[in-house]
């Protein structure tokens, strides 16, 4: 794989919101960017079992409203909404944690806009790694996604985690974990504090033991 990182990572947008989820701390992170399809064949991509593991994970389950989804090796939840071929909601459960996502589709000229929310509770993993820990994430499936739109054509599973563990692989989870930093101080964190979560964050997807960094505020 030779992966244009800036044209993959450049024209995403991100942001981090933080507000009160039933009277819990919250953070939401988003993505959106534009494809070169229309509203239907992006909301085919990333709804259809036959098509969500070229580019994605396979999944099973009840896909309808009220149904529990299990994505292969990764999170299962509940579809709580959808209203084809606009949107859909679900819970993300994993590791024992619950988190939800939300998937926007909208028409732009004769492209499609994807937007997906991301949203959790403040609790320790977030305070550990920040925005990063499922931003850098979906920036590698969203680009998986660019992949397949542009080629219709599967991914190579066994090519990609090859890629992800070569130095272009590392430089793209660097340059996405630094775009995550600066949505993390433009949504109000201390750049101190977002920089010591980043590092962290891009340490563990590197695959690398985490940075031996002073915590801000401490001296230690």
């Amino acid at each position: 794989m030779d992966i244009d990182i800036a044209r993959v990572l450049g024209p995403m947008d991100r942001s981090v919101r933080r507000f009160d989820k039933d009277g819990k701390a919250a953070s939401a992170v988003t993505l959106t960017r534009l494809y070169d399809t229309d509203v239907e064949d992006l909301w085919d991509a990333v709804t259809s079992p036959e098509r969500l593991p070229r580019w994605f994970l396979p999944v099973e389950g009840d896909l309808q409203v009220g149904g529990r989804y299990q994505l292969q090796g990764n999170a299962g939840g509940t579809i709580t909404a959808c209203a084809p071929p606009q949107r859909f909601e679900a819970t993300w459960e994993f590791g024992g944690d619950v988190t939800w996502i939300a998937v926007r589709i909208t028409r732009e000229g004769d492209q499609a806009r994807l937007t997906l929310e991301h949203t959790a509770l403040v609790q320790d993993h977030w305070t550990q790694f920040g925005p990063g820990a499922v931003g850098i994430g979906w920036d590698m499936g969203l680009m998986g996604l660019l992949l397949h739109l542009a080629s219709g054509a599967a991914l190579d599973q066994a090519e990609v985690f090859a890629w992800m563990a070569s130095d272009q692989g590392k430089a793209f989870v660097a340059e996405s974990g630094e775009a995550w930093r600066a949505a993390d101080v433009a949504g109000g964190e201390d750049p101190a504090e977002a920089k010591v979560r980043s590092d962290r964050t891009i340490a563990f997807f590197q695959g690398e033991p985490p940075p031996e960094v002073a915590h801000p505020g401490t001296g230690s």
